[in-house]
């Protein structure tokens, strides 16, 4: 598909008032045959490759072969012309710059902050921890290449706090300015997760949720040494979902899973506030990429009322009402959210981003104008401003 194909020209718009926009949260999935480029010299021959077959193209890793899934490459797709699994030669090329930036360009993007690509699903902690440095090092190679417009996100282990740490600091020296951590930190096998889904590696998983039975908790105090190191770094933490991961391929679970993966994000957000981390640590920045922003003014407020209430026999630390954290630490991002642009303006509503979600399944390409102007209709100029631009800027420290 190409910028003059009919799907990508007709949803263009022509009057546009709302400058420029930033992209709170779009994706960028690697080719498959990166990881045998960026791995070590001695794991290279591990990486995963590709077979085709006459009914399938086939992602071979650890003696596994399963058929090549294109849930995170949709853009350009109806809902009709979905496609679950295809092979590698049906996705759009993404990776490649001149696609990439062809398409924000279609779609009247100025500028991406990009998630993706994480680790290799290995059961062998070598290779996985491996497999995160290799993106972090590819992925900002490919936003080299237009250092203005593509923000990467460091994805990075959450099995060992000191180690976490080194990641931090190198990968600001390296001019990140956002790394991803699970939604719960890793086990020590980093890989093991008690979050299983039946059609995605635990090593994948755990990327995302960590283990929420794990012993290791963010609610430990001994954490502060990874609050500081990236609060001294000018870093920022995302959380791309991961509270609870939608069992993908599985039809007759998707749809009721896929509201309740936004909502899970709320408990990391709550036991980073009530374990009193915004106190200790005023400047840390919090996002919490792509779980909607609809429920952030109720989940403002009931924490209010329910810490007024209870906040003496639970002995709990904070200074100030949760709803103080959320418009003072916390951002989110949504994609098609009227309900949280109408509670832009309510105690916890107000650090809100929007995204495209490009190119994964639920994303606007390449219609995205046309489904702002929709979504904001009535909102004063200013707030879209903000919204569409300005406080992704001000999260990532641009302005």
């Amino acid at each position: 598909m190409s910028e003059a194909d009919p799907a990508i020209r007709d949803g263009q718009v022509t009057e546009w008032t709302y400058g420029p926009i930033f992209d709170a949260d779009a994706h960028i999935d690697p080719p498959h045959d990166m990881w045998k480029d960026y791995l070590p010299s001695h794991l290279k021959d591990r990486a995963p490759y590709i077979e085709h077959a006459e009914d399938a193209d086939y992602i071979c890793f650890e003696g596994n072969r399963r058929p090549f899934m294109m849930i995170n490459n949709q853009a350009g797709r109806s809902g009709e012309t979905f496609k679950m699994k295809g092979r590698l030669a049906d996705q759009r090329k993404v990776w490649e710059p001149a696609t990439r930036l062809g398409d924000m360009d279609a779609d009247g993007m100025d500028a991406a902050l990009l998630f993706g690509g994480g680790p290799l699903g290995s059961f062998d902690n070598e290779l996985y921890v491996a497999s995160y440095e290799a993106y972090q090092n590819w992925v900002m190679d490919f936003c080299s290449v237009a250092p203005d417009r593509l923000f990467p996100v460091g994805y990075v282990p959450m099995r060992d706090i000191g180690e976490t740490c080194q990641h931090v600091e190198r990968l600001a020296k390296k001019g990140f300015r956002a790394v991803n951590l699970p939604a719960f930190p890793q086990n020590p096998d980093a890989w093991k997760t008690s979050s299983g889904i039946k059609n995605l590696k635990d090593g994948q998983v755990s990327a995302l949720t960590g283990d929420p039975q794990g012993e290791l908790q963010y609610s430990n105090p001994a954490f502060d040494k990874l609050w500081k190191t990236i609060v001294d770094n000018n870093i920022v933490i995302t959380f791309h979902l991961g509270g609870r991961v939608p069992r993908f391929g599985q039809k007759e679970y998707f749809l009721a899973d896929m509201p309740m993966s936004k909502l899970a994000m709320a408990e990391p957000i709550g036991i980073l506030i009530y374990n009193g981390v915004f106190d200790r640590f005023p400047d840390l920045k919090i996002g919490s990429m792509e779980s909607g922003v609809g429920w952030f003014a109720w989940f403002a407020e009931y924490n209010d009322r329910t810490w007024e209430k209870q906040r003496f026999w639970t002995q709990c630390p904070i200074k100030n009402p949760p709803s103080y954290y959320m418009d003072r630490n916390v951002y989110g991002s949504f994609i098609q959210d009227r309900t949280g642009i109408l509670c832009r303006d309510l105690p916890g509503g107000r650090n809100i981003m929007w995204s495209s979600d490009y190119p994964h399944s639920e994303t606007t390409f390449p219609k995205s104008r046309a489904i702002i102007q929709r979504d904001f209709a009535g909102v004063p100029e200013e707030d879209v401003k903000a919204i569409i631009n300005g406080n992704c800027r001000k999260l990532l420290g641009l302005d």
